[in-house]
């Protein structure tokens, strides 16, 4: 699929893209090339090919959901400067 200049510069009018006049052909020739390749992708038969969620069919790693650490929130508190039921009391930055 080759594209002329008019559709060159609609496209960038729909993409909002400011282009250079002497630029056109090479977006046509970029374009052109990127189209072709679609459709030699859309060509190959994936009918029997199932979809993937990741190309390596890796797995994520996860770690047991288990405390790991007691509750030092009371010792934290005792050398913050203000505190009040549980949370840290900063000063306003914001009006």
């Amino acid at each position: 699929m080759s594209l002329d200049a008019a559709e060159i510069k609609k496209i960038a009018h729909l993409a909002r893209l400011g282009i250079n006049a002497d630029d056109i052909p090479e977006y046509s020739r970029n374009l052109s090339d990127i189209l072709a390749f679609v459709e030699q992708l859309n060509a190959v038969d994936t009918a029997g090919v199932e979809p993937l969620a990741h190309p390596l069919e890796a797995t994520q790693r996860l770690r047991p959901d288990a405390v790991s650490e007691t509750d030092n929130r009371d010792n934290f508190q005792k050398v913050a400067p203000e505190t009040e039921s549980g949370l840290y009391l900063v000063p306003q930055v914001i009006e």
